[in-house]
């Protein structure tokens, strides 16, 4: 598996794509640092120039970041069904290729995670007018997102090594994440059922929006048993069923 790892490592790093994602990621958050900050010099009534505005933009986006994270695991698990085919007969077990590059993409996206939340810190900071409390919000609602984030990255990942399209996939991570809480609602009449909803990942990360604007956020566990629950499961099926799956 080292040997693998080795030789997916070599050939990510020389692709441009990783690296032009995240340059292209970190201009955005410096665009809209510069947009909310210049906007604000230039009408003193214009309420958005704060630290806690700017952190809002992420804290609302979880959906979005799980497509970046679509977009990174999308270049080892993309158009390279030749080099799958290549790696089994050359008696590398679909085990390994599975998790090798679930490693490999995940370290890449947490990096360009870890450097942007940084980035975000700096700026917020620094530029704009805010509190102390504001930071410690903002990351103890990174940490409430993380395992739902992260879920959504397992999710992409077994889909992918399944060679569904990003198109029906881009659709099961819209529903999952930016409506399953308005479609569980239907079961609220249901003794038993009636709080289902407030467990969808959907509904999770818009709460935490909503704590974090309220100033009221906090550790939440729920955000933590839903998404590891959903990342151990699909990748569970998906190890399961790449290991029997057709490569032609």
């Amino acid at each position: 598996m080292i040997n693998y790892l080795k030789s997916e490592s070599y050939r990510l790093l020389r692709k441009k794509g990783p690296h032009l994602t995240g340059v292209i990621c970190l201009f955005l958050i410096a665009a809209a640092a510069a947009v909310l900050y210049f906007s604000g010099q230039s009408d003193p009534n214009f309420r958005y120039a704060t630290s806690k505005f700017f952190y809002s933009n992420v804290v609302g986006s979880g959906l979005m970041i799980i497509i970046v994270g679509l977009i990174y695991n999308s270049f080892l698990t993309g158009k390279d069904l030749t080099l799958i085919k290549q790696s089994i007969s050359f008696g590398i077990s679909r085990n390994t290729i599975f998790w090798s590059k679930l490693i490999l993409t995940l370290s890449y996206f947490l990096l360009i995670c870890v450097v942007g939340i940084i980035f975000m810190a700096v700026l917020g900071e620094n530029i704009f007018a805010g509190d102390n409390q504001a930071i410690r919000n903002f990351l103890l609602a990174c940490v409430n997102m993380a395992p739902i984030v992260l879920s959504g990255f397992f999710l992409t990942h077994t889909l992918k090594m399944l060679r569904v399209g990003d198109v029906y996939i881009i659709i099961v991570l819209f529903f999952i994440f930016g409506l399953s809480g308005n479609m569980l609602r239907v079961f609220r009449p249901i003794s038993g059922l009636n709080e289902l909803y407030k467990y969808a990942p959907h509904t999770l990360l818009k709460d935490n929006l909503m704590s974090f604007l309220d100033d009221a956020v906090q550790f939440d566990y729920k955000y933590w048993v839903v998404g590891i629950g959903i990342s151990v499961i699909s990748l569970l099926i998906g190890a399961k069923k790449f290991a029997t799956k057709n490569i032609d």
